[in-house]
């Protein structure tokens, strides 16, 4: 007996849907996708909001020491350097499961405002390093007192 197979390309346009998912999905949004689609290097999750006086940023950077991090501000940009290394006394053909990501990094943020770097403070506990930029005094908001119209005589 000869079976017969309908042609169903709503079947293959939802496949094609889930492949395109799941290669984004593994590429951005996994731990392990801190490899980057130019040059291969890894770089930390970083947050950055801002206050009405100044801007965080805070990076996650496990297993570094503070001594391990360069931190930049030039004009509006901040740069982040460091290494992540491997540990020397594991052969990669011991490993069972090799999941961290080591080597250098370099990531580079465009603040929102002008700041003033003279004034920045940087903290690092816990693998976490924590950046307080003070916003330039031209663009914290102010608040502006109505005078009474003066009286003529």
């Amino acid at each position: 007996m000869t079976m017969l197979t309908r042609y169903n390309p709503v079947g293959e346009v939802l496949s094609l849907k889930q492949a395109m998912d799941r290669l984004f999905d593994d590429s951005f949004v996994s731990p392990a996708g801190w490899m980057t689609i130019a040059g291969g290097q890894i770089g930390p999750a970083i947050d950055m909001w801002e206050t009405p006086d100044e801007i965080l940023v805070s990076a996650a950077l496990p297993g570094l020491a503070p001594d391990d991090v360069e931190i930049t501000l030039t004009g509006q940009t901040l740069s982040l350097r460091g290494e992540f290394k491997a540990d020397d006394q594991v052969s990669r053909d011991q490993y069972v499961v090799h999941e961290r990501r080591y080597g250098t990094f370099h990531r580079q943020l465009t603040l929102p405002v002008r700041v003033d770097g003279d004034d920045a403070d940087a903290t690092f506990e816990h693998g976490l390093l924590r950046l307080r930029i003070p916003k330039a005094a031209e663009v914290k908001p102010r608040q502006i007192e109505i005078q009474a119209p003066k009286q003529l005589t």
